[in-house]
């Protein structure tokens, strides 16, 4: 059985930097799919530069608010499910289309016991949400395990390394990631040197190497909404 890894990443539309650090990963890297945010300051600047890059599967990273934007109660079911609604609706206003999959920032929808609700709503769209079992999530490749202690060795070159020899399986896996540059409409966020730090890591030719020395295919959720779920069903 072949094994297929995603490599998607989280917060596009969160800032020009961000997006262009994502851009970046996808033209000269192996980022295959992007999570968006409907809401943020640079949404339609995402939106904008997904045009010109056919090849990046896009879903939606749905917003419980934060940095300025006003909470979402999790505890509130129908607020949640009145929030997810609006956000996807947006998203097919802005993309003329659904998303290829639904995550959420921060791993909202498994707070508050909302995976169950997460499932419900996702449902009839018929496509993976994170952490359903569709696909094997690997969260890894990530700088700050404790808030605002950065730990650059997780984002290395050997790190992604590492987890592509132990955490890619047959099947279909996504390795999350958090690529971007600086800017300063964002400038507050304590992860922009580590996202720096993953948009070299992201774009150095030893991963994609290492990932064809393994037999692992490169894939975003659009492919496994095309095949992938048949196979895993």
């Amino acid at each position: 059985m072949e094994r297929h890894l995603i490599v998607n990443a989280d917060d596009f539309g969160v800032s020009a930097g961000v997006n262009r650090g994502i851009a970046d990963c996808h033209l000269k890297g192996v980022v295959t799919s992007a999570s968006l945010m409907v809401g943020r300051p640079a949404t339609l600047d995402a939106v904008a530069m997904s045009r010109e890059m056919p090849g990046l599967a896009i879903g939606l990273h749905w917003d419980g608010g934060g940095e300025g934007l006003p909470e979402v109660d999790l505890a509130d079911l129908d607020r949640v499910r009145a929030e997810f609604h609006r956000q996807l609706d947006r998203f097919h206003q802005l993309l003329g289309r659904g998303p290829t999959h639904v995550d959420s920032e921060a791993h909202a929808h498994r707070k508050h016991g909302l995976l169950p609700v997460f499932r419900e709503l996702v449902r009839p769209l018929g496509v993976p949400l994170r952490h359903d079992g569709t696909v094997c999530f690997v969260g890894g490749f990530y700088a700050q395990w404790l808030y605002g202690i950065s730990e650059p060795e997780h984002v290395s070159v050997d790190a992604f390394e590492g987890l592509l020899s132990s955490e890619v399986g047959e099947g279909w896996t996504e390795f999350s990631c958090h690529p971007g540059y600086r800017s300063p409409e964002h400038a507050a966020s304590v992860y922009y040197e580590d996202r720096e730090l993953e948009v070299r890591t992201l774009t150095d030719p030893r991963i994609r190497r290492e990932i064809e020395r393994l037999g692992i295919r490169l894939a975003t959720y659009a492919d496994f909404n095309r095949v992938g779920s048949r196979k895993a069903g």
